[in-house]
């Protein structure tokens, strides 16, 4: 008997994908740590893509032979920051659009009960009225510079909802705004702004070291979730939340900081001494993405996020304690 068509259990399989990336490794701090309350008999996997590629449907079927989820949280991808996304739209596209298309295939296949996926706030579209809520993913085209990406994580949302049309699939997917935290990738050509910044200031501070120069005018204007918060918020979701259409995980509208600021945060937490310079020959990217988290507000009123100086200095320790062995 196929592994698809196997009795389920009263125990739950949560398949995590993508684990061993700074979300994954946040959801495993979280199951793991002390305030975690299973809902029943709970049995977690995660993932990295040493346990396969998930680009291939036959690598793909494997793991879902081998665990049989209940579960899934879908959070592979092929991921970077402003730089790598204008020079690889193609592999941005083709990678995070075979990994979806396997992982929902596979998760309809196998009967899973609920499968949430991860969006990004750069799916919404450049040109806008804001803030952006969940009603306007499809409203226009994304900013260019991550069009490769933001189109494909934009078909998460399509094939949710065309499997619940059609299968009565639980399929639905969660938008966070910009994450940082511990195990981020703090390479600096390739990795998002804050662990960029993180890597430059320790560089800035060695003996010798180059300057800490922050790439653009530093003016756009971000929202930033530290990554322990939206594990907190997966695990609500996976609980509570059955909706098709995709929930922003964000802060709300007035913590949004300007680059220079977050720079400037950085700067106090690693303590650096000195004043800071901006290569505005660099891209700033899109100005602004302003996000609405009133649905989840409504959702989970009483959730507390950490506060972003907080955070900074979390994820500043841990990069200066784990440098030698964090991705850089």
């Amino acid at each position: 008997m196929s592994s698809s068509k196997k009795q389920k259990t009263s125990e739950n399989c949560i398949l995590v994908t993508g684990a061993s990336g700074l979300v994954g490794r946040a959801i495993q701090s979280v199951v793991n740590g002390p305030n975690h309350t299973p809902t029943g008999n709970e049995r977690w996997v995660f993932l990295s893509s040493k346990d396969g590629d998930l680009r291939d449907p036959a690598a793909t079927r494997a793991i879902f032979e081998k665990h049989n989820p209940t579960h899934v949280i879908h959070l592979a991808a092929f991921v970077g920051g402003l730089f790598k996304n204008m020079q690889f739209g193609v592999q941005f596209f083709e990678d995070n659009m075979h990994m979806t298309m396997n992982v929902l295939k596979l998760a309809h296949e196998f009967k899973v009960q609920k499968c949430i996926s991860c969006l990004s706030t750069c799916i919404f579209p450049d040109k806008t009225s804001y803030p952006i809520n969940e009603t306007m993913v499809h409203d226009g085209a994304p900013h260019s510079s991550n069009e490769g990406y933001a189109y494909a994580k934009r078909m998460i949302d399509v094939l949710n909802r065309c499997y619940s049309n059609q299968y009565g699939c639980n399929f639905t997917s969660v938008i966070p705004t910009n994450i940082y935290g511990p195990h981020d990738n703090f390479n600096i050509q390739d990795g998002h702004v804050i662990p960029g910044l993180m890597h430059k200031v320790k560089l800035a501070m060695e003996e010798g070291g180059p300057s800490f120069k922050i790439w653009g005018s530093g003016t756009p204007l971000r929202q930033f979730i530290y990554s322990e918060d939206l594990a907190r918020l997966f695990v609500w979701a996976l609980y509570h939340y059955d909706d098709p259409s995709p929930i922003i995980f964000s802060t709300d509208e007035a913590s949004e900081i300007s680059i220079a600021d977050v720079a400037r945060e950085i700067a106090k937490a690693a303590k650096y001494p000195k004043e800071l310079e901006f290569d505005t020959t660099k891209s700033d990217g899109q100005f602004k993405k302003t996000a609405d988290n009133s649905k989840l507000k409504a959702l989970c009123p009483d959730f507390q996020f950490t506060p972003f100086a907080e955070g900074i200095q979390k994820t500043v320790d841990w990069f200066w304690e784990n440098y030698d062995v964090a991705r850089k």
